[in-house]
Order: C-alpha cells, then sequence, then structure tokens
C-alpha cells in the first residue's frame, strides 16, 4: 500500500501573534464544534479514495489546534481512523501552545492515539515573546514539557526563533540553551519574517532587527550547538535525535503523498495537487450543503516533479542523487552540476559521489542556490538528444 500523510488544519488561535500570516481567527466554542462536525464530514466522505493506501503520519497544524479542546480533536482522530487505514506506528503530531493545554488534557490526547507534540516556544525571554505577541511565558514551556511527559509522550519538539528585534546571538543562544535542557526529541530553529499587513510589520520595533550577518552568526551558532548536544540537522531549519526527524515533513521534502484537510489546506494525491477554499465559514457551509470546496486543482508532470525534487531535495541534508534526476525525470544533470560544482568550490555544496547536499553555509543562501539550480533545469529540459533511449513527452 502506498504511504500517505494526513493533515489537519485547525484555523483558529486564541489570541493571533503579531508575526503570523497563516490563516487563523479567534472564534468560540461553537464556532469550534460546528468546525469539527465539517472536519469530520469531510474525512469520511474521503473514505471510498482511500483503498490503496496506509496512513502512516497525521499532523494537526493551525493556527493552534489545541484550542478547540481535547474533545474535538479526539473526535476528529476518530474519523480519521474510520475512513483511512492507520498504521500502527503511525506518527501523530498536535501542535500546542505551551499555555494551550493541561496535564489533563494531554493525557487525553496521549490515551487517544496522538504521540508527538510540538510546542511553539519561540523565545525563553519574557520581553521577546511580548514584541511576539506571544502569550505565554518560558515557565509555561517548561510545565508543558513535564506534563507531555507524565502524559508518557516520548517524541516532543520545540519551536525557536530568531533574528528577533533587537536580539542579540547571545540572546539567541540563551533560548536556545533553555530548549535544549528540556531533553525535547526534536527542535526547529526559524528566522523571524516580517510579512506584510501583519501587526509586527507596523511596530517601529521592526528598526531594530539583527542585520543579516547577525543573524547568519546566529544561524550557524545554533547549527554547531544543537550537533553538539546529539541533534542532527536534516532541513535547513529542522533538528533531531536519532530517529525523530519529523516523518510527517519529510513528506513534503521528499515528494511523499499527504492529504490536507480543512480551509487553505493543500494536498498531493498522485499526479494531482489540489487546495481547498480559504475561508472557514464557506468551508463549514460547503460540508453541511456538500457543495464543492476545492479552490485549485493540477495534474503535475514530470517536468515540475523534477524541479520540485530539486527545489525540496536541496533543503535537506539528503540533497539531491544525479541519477535520480536521470532514470526517474528523464533529465540531463550537466547544466545542474555545472552550478553545484561552482557553489563546491565556495563551500556551499558538498558532493559525495553519489548525491549533492547543500552545507549550513549554503543553506543560508539556499534561495539563491536553488534559483540557479532551477534555471538550469530548464536549460537542461530543452536540450535535444535522448536520454537513455528515452525522450521526455511533457516538455
Amino acid at each position: 500500500m502506498t504511504p500517505l500523510g494526513i493533515y489537519i488544519h485547525i484555523p483558529f488561535c486564541l489570541s493571533k501573534c503579531a508575526y503570523c500570516d497563516f490563516y487563523s481567527r479567534t472564534a468560540t466554542k461553537e464556532d469550534y464544534d460546528e468546525y469539527t462536525r465539517a472536519l469530520v464530514t469531510h474525512i469520511s466522505e474521503a473514505e471510498m479514495r482511500t483503498s490503496d493506501y496506509l496512513v502512516d503520519s497525521i499532523y494537526f497544524g493551525g493556527g493552534t489546534p489545541t484550542a478547540i479542546g481535547e474533545r474535538n480533536l479526539i473526535k476528529i482522530l476518530s474519523a480519521i481512523y474510520r475512513s483511512f487505514k492507520v498504521s500502527e506506528t503511525s506518527e501523530i503530531t498536535c501542535e500546542a501552545n505551551p499555555n494551550s493545554v493541561t496535564a489533563r488534557g494531554l493525557k487525553k490526547l496521549r490515551r487517544a492515539g496522538f504521540n508527538r507534540i510540538s510546542f511553539g516556544m519561540q523565545s525563553a525571554h519574557l520581553a521577546e515573546l511580548r514584541n511576539l505577541g506571544r502569550t505565554h511565558t518560558f515557565d509555561d514551556v517548561k510545565a508543558a514539557v513535564e506534563n507531555a511527559r507524565r502524559a508518557r509522550f516520548e517524541n516532543i519538539s520545540l519551536d525557536l526563533m530568531y533574528g528577533l528585534p533587537s536580539q542579540s546571538i547571545g540572546d539567541f543562544l540563551d533560548s536556545l540553551d533553555a530548549a535544549i535542557a528540556l531533553s525535547p526529541e526534536h527542535i526547529s530553529c526559524y528566522s523571524l519574517k516580517i510579512e506584510p499587513d501583519t501587526p509586527l510589520a507596523e511596530r517601529p520595533e521592526t528598526l531594530f532587527l539583527p542585520s543579516d550577518d547577525e543573524q547568519a552568526d546566529m544561524y550557524l551558532a545554533a547549527v554547531t550547538r544543537l550537533s553538539d548536544e546529539g541533534y542532527t540537522q536534516y532541513e535547513i531549519s529542522n533538528f533531531a535525535k536519532d530517529g525523530f526527524s519529523s516523518r510527517h515533513n519529510m513528506k513534503y521534502w521528499t515528494l511523499g503523498e499527504y492529504w490536507g484537510f480543512g480551509p487553505s489546506a493543500h494536498s498531493l494525491v498522485g499526479k494531482k495537487r489540489f487546495s481547498y477554499i480559504r475561508d472557514t465559514s464557506r468551508y463549514i457551509s460547503a460540508m453541511k450543503f456538500h457543495d464543492e470546496v476545492i479552490e485549485k486543482i493540477e495534474t503535475i508532470n514530470t517536468s515540475e516533479r523534477c524541479g520540485e525534487y530539486l527545489m525540496l531535495g536541496l533543503r535537506t541534508t539528503d540533497g539531491i542523487v544525479p541519477e535520480t534526476v536521470e532514470k526517474k525525470y528523464l533529465t540531463h544533470f550537466d547544466e545542474i552540476e555545472k552550478v553545484l560544482l561552482k557553489y563546491h568550490k565556495t563551500g556551499h555544496a558538498q558532493f559525495d559521489g553519489t548525491k549533492w547536499w547543500l552545507t549550513p553555509e549554503g543553506f543560508l543562501i539556499s534561495n539563491m542556490i536553488i534559483g540557479d539550480v532551477l534555471d538550469a533545469l530548464e536549460i537542461s529540459e530543452h536540450l535535444v538528444r535522448p536520454l537513455n533511449g528515452y525522450v521526455r513527452k511533457d516538455v
């Protein structure tokens, strides 16, 4: 059976963070219950198309999934078990704010089958948290991790941000050390991005953001510190102890199949990529009256899939394999190799005779490198000589 990941989007938060441009909003308990019913309906309607798939990862993201309460989360998970074949070893993740969970609630989630939890820590410093619009404290983080351990969660992830207004490298490393001291199995480190039309974009604090060089120093210091503490970098922003890489997120980066549910959720099933309407009220109404919720759908051809393989593969330390490009995607690697050789000379890319991958310094300029690689792919696709006796049909 084909492995499948399921993503459940919960578009609600108890309050909106100052930097967030994700699709989410505040709501009432009645909204939570109504939305849960809509999700359960949608999941049940998918049952007839799932017989060839085995679900090996389920991810509740948002928003703040725990905002809707454990009872609703468990209802949604139960609906997935009824409609899909779920592996006994499936990774089942729930995102949570540290102050949105209780010891009792975590025990309920664990008993229901959730086995991984991801807390949005962001910082250990109260002033930084308040600038971000976060409502928790670091004491809340410590309590949440302790309660999760008592609930028998053996896979805990913490999210951190760097490049915050007025933040020094010492400030960031203090937060990183505080996170490491809690012994999570997984740590994500993201740089703050000031998105248009967010509250933070209008604040004077943005004038005091660390420079690009200072943010690069923070990132490279994090890579070193985490490596010294036994965390392996497996993607630009993600680090894990052995065996604890996020199975669900790896599906995105390795072109695995996944099915999203909820407004604005995206899916990749077979050769189809599709997304749902970005409107919670319309989504709920569509589930009530059996209306269409797909906003966009497209069939992915070999050319597009090759581009995605290169772009996403270079985000991971597994990198890309020239033989895969040539045999699976029927594309010459020569032009792409020229680009990577250029970055190999500058220490931004490495090759071991089988695969290419970016170094931590390369990850810092990954957008530029990937852009150059995709330009080279476009040149390669217009080469007319056959490859291994085949000619591409979709270029």
